[in-house]
């Protein structure tokens, strides 16, 4: 693996979720916390991801393995079809890295950063027929644009930003839309990150429908757990890691009726239990040693057993 693969935080993820005979890595990526998992004694595993890049990785990293992992073209939010047709009823513990990877990052050609002048593409899979950024940035209006920039992109200048791309279309390269915001951007002093930074981000999530996809996915994930099951999420920015969080919290809680109700008339009942109160993040090693760990965040539940 080269040093842009390296896995995050992967003595605590061990450490959480072995032993386990079934396991889901359901972001496989290039295939390095999965071949940990498995080299430390885990039993099967089933890596799913939705990059075609990574996933000609991903078996080349586990192909020791033998049979013992099964990597398949999937998004995780389809992870309870493709556990149940490989034969499983339940995981013994589960995986999920969110976001974008380095090596999307540093492939030019998959339009994720503006250091190279690339198509705007930002798909997680280039192979389906989703939208493109390019298509979201020349055919959206002014107002869908300004919305999606500030809610994933948390741009302050939404609106700024938005009108300066309809008036600078069509844009289909990642180095001219990166102009066009630079251009009208306002200067903040001290501002260390490049003024279209935040815009890209936003156009990555709604490309893929990254939280709408975690939102949706994550109860199911803790149904799909096994009694005793541990589930663990990392996430890289403060979005993912919000929805993680109240998710995990609602599956721990018993009722969720307002706090005044005489009495419980919700039936919600906890299914799991937290076992992070705090999210674990890496030590200083491991940020100097891979400054992507600096953001990461890692979060962990266990399924109860009734």
């Amino acid at each position: 693996m080269t040093p842009h693969h390296i896995p995050i935080l992967v003595q605590p993820i061990l450490d959480s979720l072995l032993p386990a005979e079934r396991i889901l890595d359901g972001t496989v990526g290039a295939g390095g916390h999965s071949a940990a998992l498995l080299e430390a004694g885990g039993g099967a595993l089933i890596g799913l991801d939705r990059d075609p890049q990574a996933l000609a990785l991903a078996r080349e990293r586990l192909a020791p393995f033998g049979a013992r992992a099964q990597i398949i073209h999937s998004s995780y939010a389809d992870m309870r079809q493709v556990v149940r047709a490989q034969g499983w009823d339940a995981v013994d513990a589960m995986l999920l890295d969110l976001g974008a990877s380095s090596m999307q990052f540093d492939t030019a050609e998959r339009g994720f950063s503006f250091r190279v002048d690339a198509p705007l593409d930002m798909r997680f899979d280039p192979t389906s027929e989703d939208a493109t950024a390019a298509d979201i940035v020349n055919t959206w209006d002014e107002d869908d644009l300004a919305n999606i920039f500030y809610r994933y992109g948390e741009e302050p200048h939404g609106r700024r930003l938005a009108r300066a791309v309809v008036r600078a279309r069509p844009l289909m390269t990642t180095g001219a839309l990166a102009a066009a915001i630079e251009h009208a951007a306002p200067r903040r002093p001290g501002d260390k990150i490049h003024p279209a930074t935040r815009v890209f981000q936003a156009l990555r999530i709604a490309v893929n429908d990254e939280l709408g996809v975690i939102e949706r996915v994550l109860p199911e994930a803790i149904e799909l757990l096994a009694p005793g099951g541990r589930f663990a999420v990392i996430s890289f920015h403060s979005l993912e890691d919000r929805i993680v969080k109240d998710a995990f919290r609602l599956a721990s809680t018993d009722c969720i009726c307002p706090p005044r109700a005489p009495i419980c008339i919700c039936g919600h009942v906890a299914t799991t239990r937290i076992l992070t109160k705090k999210p674990l993040i890496a030590d200083e090693s491991e940020t100097a040693a891979n400054p992507r760990s600096r953001s990461a965040k890692l979060r962990i539940v266990e399924k109860l057993s009734s």
